[in-house]
């Protein structure tokens, strides 16, 4: 799958302009190294990603004028009876992330990725907790996590990722950008609620799915090792 191709029809359709447009393709390859950083420093295959043409944004209620920007999400999929993990990355991010944010960003949700594996592993996803406020998602969010430092091993990255997610992912240069050359501009944006930016499958399409046994092998393995780095932290 080309991971351009939904913003290419969306800049096709006349809901990019050129220059959003050109900015992004010349930037794509900040991705691309960040997939293969990702891949080197976990021994793991990315998932496949894609570029979004919207922005999805979220608000605890209807009413309020908070909102967070959701620059990435890791979505399962199941089609025919297959399933697979996907990674929808923002074309906002792209345009104007900077590398190590890129980077950080794609290894964060390269962390829900496992996360996800692991649950669906061991029938764990059924009761996930549903949350409409952004300080609770951001708290369970990084407790459920892997550790990084179980993951990676490049040092330049898990700087990034612990400077860029230290409680939640915060970047005021980045969310400023995007509020002035995107939303205020009036690109595609998707208002979600958090409570539907959670994980849902049934126990019949959960009992279908096939995972490699030297993979699960593997998030048991980052499992054990995360918990150890967690011990380490309480002592």
């Amino acid at each position: 799958m080309d991971p351009l191709i939904r913003f290419k029809e969306a800049h096709n359709k006349g809901i990019i302009s050129n220059e959003v447009y050109d900015l992004v393709l010349k930037r794509f390859s900040l991705v691309v190294s960040g997939i293969n950083r990702i891949e080197k420093a976990s021994g793991i295959q990315f998932p496949i990603a894609y570029v979004e043409p919207s922005l999805a944004i979220s608000s605890p209620n209807p009413n309020s004028y908070e909102f967070g920007i959701l620059f990435a999400r890791t979505i399962p999929v199941m089609t025919e009876g297959k399933f697979q993990v996907v990674i929808q990355i923002s074309a906002p991010l792209v345009a104007y992330g900077l590398k190590g944010t890129i980077h950080a960003i794609l290894a964060h949700e390269f962390l829900h990725y496992l996360e996800l594996v692991r649950k669906i592993s061991k029938m764990d996803l059924l009761s996930d907790e549903v949350s409409g406020n952004l300080f609770e998602n951001i708290y369970a969010d990084e407790t459920r996590l892997f550790e990084a430092r179980a993951v990676f091993k490049d040092r330049t990255l898990l700087n990034h990722i612990v400077k860029k997610f230290p409680s939640g992912f915060r970047d005021y240069k980045l969310e400023d950008k995007v509020i002035k050359y995107w939303i205020d501009k009036n690109l595609p944006k998707t208002n979600i609620s958090l409570d539907t930016n959670t994980v849902k499958l049934s126990v019949e399409s959960i009992s279908k799915i096939r995972l490699d046994p030297e993979f699960l092998k593997r998030i048991d393995e980052l499992e054990q090792k995360s918990a150890k780095f967690r011990k380490k932290k309480l002592y």
